[in-house]
């Protein structure tokens, strides 16, 4: 190490740091740092220009020093702007945020993804579990959506009933991966309806609670789906329906139906039923009518038919399907089971395997192929 060329370029390089704009005192110490990194560096790795290297590393130095007092000074300046002691604000971040993550803006898939991490409080690698997605995935749409959201003003957010539908499509996603997503849309839904006094919120709530009542009825020891007409109605919490009734009565009470009110209210006949054989299906045909009515919706239309049928007949509930587009996802399940209650065992059979190659998940697909096979070996 040349430490005579070292002590004489020292000079020249604090007098081009002082010239870019550096006071003296902080050149003289990111010069010093400067020398001491060439002291370590040069004898392994000499540079062709000394002079040059070590106004590069002594800037950065300054800049370093600069950054890093600019950064302390802001500290400072918020512990002086911190609020005095006392009562918090009246205004619910969490219930902002609510609305936030649920931005029209967003894809139905980020709202869910961003509501969960933001207001959920899980990991990107749970959310990415639970959808059984690369966690890189997952980071990504969280982070498209971040960044969606961060250009939005607070009052400019998604209204309840897209709030509503995101917490909805977090229930819907069931009970894969290490997360609940059930068992959590009901957590966030309480959350919800602790800040909001709203009927739909209320609707929504009591909806996922009869819904989740049944849940352990859901399935066999094998993992094959068990019908509602064929569950263990023993096996169904007691506890979470009468929950979810009250919490019905009390909305149904205010005289501002929504259609997850409306959904509750079938849901709660339902359970309400001691046996499926005493369901009370007219009175689910009347809220089917209801539903309709709110939403105008194809799928509800096609629940309402398996409803007729139960009500009125397999012949009626046929009448019901004929009258819809024979492409809305389980149409053909509907019909399959409505022409086999009519006695059509042929016909129904050919349905439920048609049926069956259209599933949406494995689950339902090994449903539908039992009962195509169930009513082959009966012909």
């Amino acid at each position: 190490m040349d430490e005579v060329l070292l002590r004489n370029l020292t000079p020249s390089v604090l007098a081009i740091l002082v010239r870019r704009g550096a006071d003296f005192a902080a050149a003289e110490d990111a010069v010093q740092d400067a020398l001491v990194e060439a002291v370590r560096v040069w004898p392994a790795d000499p540079p062709r220009d000394p002079k040059g290297w070590l106004v590069t590393v002594a800037w950065r130095r300054f800049l370093d020093t600069v950054r890093a007092d600019a950064a302390r000074r802001r500290r400072e300046d918020l512990v002086n702007e911190e609020p005095a002691p006392g009562p918090a604000p009246a205004a619910d971040d969490t219930l902002r945020l609510y609305f936030l993550c649920a931005h029209p803006s967003l894809t139905p898939s980020s709202a869910v993804a961003l509501t969960l991490r933001a207001v959920g409080g899980l990991t990107t690698r749970q959310i990415a579990r639970a959808y059984l997605v690369p966690e890189a995935t997952m980071a990504q749409r969280i982070s498209r959506a971040k960044r969606t959201v961060s250009r939005l003003r607070f009052d400019q957010p998604g209204d309840v009933a897209t709030v509503l539908r995101v917490l909805y499509l977090v229930f819907n996603e069931g009970y894969s991966g290490d997360v609940d997503l059930a068992a959590e849309a009901i957590r966030l839904t309480r959350q919800l309806a602790a800040v909001i006094d709203h009927p739909e919120v209320a609707g929504l709530l009591a909806l996922m609670l009869l819904h989740h009542a049944r849940r352990a009825a859901r399935t066999a020891p094998d993992g094959s789906l068990v019908p509602l007409a064929e569950q263990d109605r023993g096996r169904w919490d007691t506890a979470s329906i009468a929950e979810g009734v009250a919490i019905l009565q009390a909305a149904l009470a205010r005289d501002r139906l929504g259609e997850f009110q409306a959904q509750a209210a079938i849901a709660a006949l339902h359970a309400d039923a001691p046996t499926a054989e005493e369901t009370d299906w007219v009175q689910i045909v009347e809220w089917y009518d209801e539903l309709a009515h709110l939403t105008d919706s194809p799928i509800v239309r096609l629940n309402r038919a398996v409803a007729v049928g139960e009500a009125d007949g397999p012949r009626a509930g046929l009448a019901a399907l004929a009258a819809l587009d024979d492409s809305l996802p389980r149409h053909t399940a509907v019909a399959a089971y409505l022409h086999e209650r009519d006695g059509d065992l042929a016909t129904a059979a050919r349905l439920y395997a048609e049926a069956a190659q259209k599933a949406p998940n494995l689950a339902e697909r090994g449903h539908l192929t039992r009962q195509a096979a169930r009513l082959n070996a009966r012909r």
